[in-house]
């Protein structure tokens, strides 16, 4: 490994561990990376239509539509017409949604945390920066 790595194999390496961590760490919630994903993104508790909320999780409408299904059936969602525009379908936590929400961003958090630990702050903001600029091309 060197600085010759390509950006993007280091990010796979990365997800890959992050996932791992998190999995362990979220192992009693039952749920799978993508289940995670959609909760950490709606952990701020703001309902969301379907397709903000694969926008945001980077998640495929086909995909998304299975993990909802998913979370529903786990009692973590519901998913109700959204007000004002009732062919758009919004997605919100339920009580033990946002239960277990709240769990996966403390993990989230955490991990994080311990991660960026010792880089010094303005190395952390670069990093945020290229992650965004990849997550928009």
């Amino acid at each position: 490994m060197g600085n010759d790595e390509l950006l993007l194999v280091l990010l796979q390496r990365a997800t890959h561990v992050t996932l791992h961590v998190l999995g362990r760490e979220l192992a009693d919630l039952g749920l799978t990376p993508s289940e995670v994903n959609v909760l950490a993104n709606l952990a701020d508790r703001e309902p969301r239509t379907v397709s903000e909320l694969g926008a945001a999780a980077g998640v495929r409408p086909t995909t998304l539509t299975g993990v909802l299904d998913r979370l529903a059936d786990k009692g973590l969602l519901a998913r109700a017409p959204r007000p004002g525009d009732r062919r758009a379908i919004e997605i919100a936590l339920t009580p033990d949604g946002a239960k277990s929400a709240k769990r996966v961003a403390k993990a989230f958090k955490a991990v994080e945390s311990e991660a960026v630990a010792d880089l010094p702050a303005s190395a952390v903001e670069q990093a945020r920066q290229v992650l965004t600029a990849l997550a928009a091309s």
